[in-house]
């Protein structure tokens, strides 16, 4: 199994973000191969998404005591990369149903080596949550905002801040919001101009677009 892994080592020289694993649907073989080969100190640090508790579980207890591992996110790290000193990353989330793309997207920015500052259940169903939090959300640089059901948080807060809005749609709600299909649609539609959409639940897409913003600034500064 081990010989069908072709690992793209060198992409963080490529475009500055490093490879990482996406562990859903792949055998379980495969995953402790990398995880073992990961965790050794000579090799780079790489991010494990969608890492699910129960095929953590399955991982040897040595192993996984080398691992930083936390089941919301479903993410898991040996090391993080070089921390930056520069840049903060807003992650605001609708709910905390939310929860599980909110704190991949923290996750991600954490492995990067990337300030970030969680905001979590400001949905606009009481328009004083984000309204409380927007001084100290202006005060970051980048905003990534996780919302489903009718996603109105993304245009609301798209109106309400100057800086980069990526939007992020997730999977909660009942019935009519499809999985995430309907929050994907009202991001997509949002008359707020500039936001960006990523795809449901893709925390980490929007971890990775914040990034490339804080890198770019980081070449100004």
């Amino acid at each position: 199994m081990s010989d069908n892994i072709r690992f793209d080592i060198e992409r963080d020289r490529r475009i500055g973000l490093p490879e990482a694993v996406f562990c859903a649907g792949k055998p379980r073989d495969a995953l402790l191969t990398l995880l073992e080969r990961f965790a050794d100190p000579a090799e780079k640090p790489i991010l494990f998404t969608r890492l699910e508790p129960d095929v953590w579980a399955d991982v040897p207890e040595s192993l996984r005591a080398l691992y930083s591992y936390d089941a919301l996110s479903r993410t898991a790290w040996h090391r993080t990369c070089p921390s930056s000193p520069t840049g903060t990353v807003a992650v605001v989330s609708a709910g905390t149903a939310d929860g599980f793309v909110t704190h991949e997207a923290a996750r991600t920015l954490e492995y990067l080596g990337r300030r970030v500052r969680l905001f979590e259940d400001c949905g606009v169903a009481g328009l004083w949550r984000i309204q409380k939090a927007l001084p100290d959300i202006n005060a970051c640089d980048v905003v990534i905002v996780a919302a489903g059901l009718d996603a109105a948080l993304a245009s609301v807060l798209g109106g309400l801040t100057p800086k980069p809005v990526f939007a992020v749609p997730t999977s909660v709600g009942y019935g009519v919001a499809e999985h995430g299909l309907t929050a994907l649609r009202s991001m997509l539609a949002s008359c707020a101009p500039g936001v960006a959409v990523l795809n449901i639940d893709n925390g980490y897409g929007a971890a990775c677009a914040a990034a490339r913003v804080l890198a770019l600034m980081d070449t100004l500064r």
